[in-house]
């Protein structure tokens, strides 16, 4: 690591006759709680298929791959997730086909901290790069023409701006932050006039019909070395946590992961709020510049926004899964099982999941956030975990569940294990039904096959292991007083999990 912050302390002293290369860096660390029950705590709309059948991580990534531009693509692109998600977020990269280099943030800091993760990667990797920071939640309808603003965007990087794409609103819209443009600069793009908040509606109708504002897409195009050089005159503080995070952190298999306790150290910032709207000021010589993107940009911020993104049939509805609608307008239906029916309504959302469903007029999406804090404060599960739960070695699936028992599907992948562990709350049978287990159990260790059972006693050490080539599938019996996942005592984790 001492080489890596060595290339980091010399990122700015790069003076290639080449153009720089690009660096994409996606930043995956949001929760999403206005698409529940879709997207949840622990399984969050990145990681979804809210659009199509990739998920909205995986086309990210995608977008910057087969780049038409002049300039040299980073190979690997850089992806900045949360701990909790780092295992089903690498899944996704590996079985879409991207190499990426992923950074799992050890606590939550915002989109400043995570980007400036990125930056000192990208210095200890190249010398110096132009990242391109997207969200990874967001999607774009056109990647050619995305393509294309990039690359203007990186001609103003390079020459020291920090650049923010902005969408020409097409409507009012009361759910995006705005830019004011400043002075033209003679290719389309302009000076960042300012920053402003999500308006109310009638101030929205006044920045459209202005002309004068575009809506802010959260995407951002900086030199590595700008960045790093900005925030450290603007948020000392928060450059000197994550530069000592970066230092003080550790490969972990395909992970890196920062110092928690310097990590933890850093404010917790937007990059509009510690960077963008201190530009052009005295404390920083970096000017904002900001480059029209339009290319079909959506945030996908709400389900009104997924309705308005997707094609719609001749009465203007959106049928996903399982739906019918007879005599509906302007509706959006989703069913990931159960047959959804729509008869005579107009401008509803209706989401169908295997332990909830959303009913939600299309003029009132923004208060779904608040459906998921009353389930929270209720200690509901809903809010955080789907009833099928990805792990690192699989999934599992609760089928069932009633005073003193629950039923649970476990899908292993080949190759994979559980951590050795016990219960002290909960027995445990177990029936294969499809591949073949490797059962540890106190002192024995076994094999079982399909219709073959076994069981685990309470507070008997145990472990679950595929040595097969097929997923292996057993269907788990529990058993016993509390049937939590808190009850797990772990003495050995092929996953390092605490």
């Amino acid at each position: 690591m001492s080489q890596e912050i060595e290339n980091v302390q010399a990122c700015d002293d790069r003076h290639a006759d080449a153009a720089l290369r690009i660096a994409p860096v996606v930043l995956a660390g949001g929760s999403g709680s206005r698409l529940w029950p879709m997207s949840r705590e622990q399984f969050p709309k990145q990681l979804i298929g809210i659009v199509g059948p990739a998920s909205l991580l995986q086309s990210t990534v995608q977008r910057l791959r087969d780049f038409a531009g002049a300039r040299d693509v980073a190979a690997a692109p850089i992806v900045v997730c949360g701990d909790d998600h780092r295992f089903v977020t690498a899944e996704q990269l590996q079985a879409s086909g991207a190499q990426a280099r992923i950074i799992a943030e050890p606590a939550r800091r915002g989109t400043a901290p995570a980007l400036t993760l990125a930056a000192l990667a990208a210095c200890a990797s190249s010398g110096d790069a132009i990242v391109v920071a997207m969200p990874a939640d967001h999607a774009i309808a056109d990647t050619p023409a995305f393509q294309r603003a990039i690359e203007r965007a990186a001609d103003h990087a390079e020459r020291g701006a920090v650049v923010t794409l902005g969408v020409p609103p097409v409507r009012p819209d009361t759910g995006f932050g705005y830019v004011r443009l400043g002075a033209a600069l003679g290719d389309g793009a302009h000076r960042i006039g300012r920053f402003v908040e999500k308006p109310a509606e009638e101030l929205a109708a006044q920045y459209v019909a202005s002309g004068e504002y575009w809506w802010n897409s959260g995407i951002f195009v900086v030199r590595a070395s700008v960045w790093l050089d900005t925030l450290e005159r603007l948020q000392p503080e928060m450059h000197e946590a994550c530069v000592a995070a970066f230092a003080n952190g550790r490969g972990d298999g395909p992970f890196f992961r920062p110092a928690l306790e310097d990590f933890e150290r850093s404010p917790s910032d937007s990059i509009d709020y510690a960077v963008m709207e201190h530009l052009g000021s005295d404390a920083t010589p970096a000017q904002g510049v900001v480059v029209p993107l339009e290319a079909g940009w959506s945030d996908l911020g709400s389900w009104d926004a997924v309705w308005d993104a997707l094609d719609k049939d001749a009465d203007g509805n959106v049928a996903r899964g399982r739906v019918v609608f007879e005599g509906a307008t302007a509706s959006l239906a989703h069913s990931e099982g159960r047959l959804v029916a729509c008869v005579g309504v107009t401008n509803v959302v209706v989401v169908e999941t295997d332990d909830a469903v959303l009913v939600v007029d299309r003029s009132r999406v923004q208060d779904v956030k608040g459906v998921v804090e009353r389930i929270k404060a209720g200690h509901g599960p809903e809010a955080n975990t789907h009833r099928k739960v990805r792990r690192p070695w699989g999934y599992y699936d609760s089928i069932d569940q009633g005073e003193r028992f629950q039923v649970k599907r476990i899908v292993v992948q080949p190759g994979a294990r559980l951590s050795l562990q016990l219960h002290h709350h909960r027995a445990e049978h177990w029936i294969v039904v499809r591949g073949t287990a490797l059962v540890v159990r106190g002192d024995e260790q076994f094999l079982l096959s399909e219709n073959e059972s076994t069981f685990i006693p309470l507070g008997i050490q145990h472990r679950l292991e595929n040595p097969g080539k097929v997923p292996l599938e057993i269907i788990e019996v529990q058993s016993g007083s509390y049937l939590g996942e808190d009850d797990i005592v772990r003495f050995d984790d092929t996953y390092g999990r605490a």
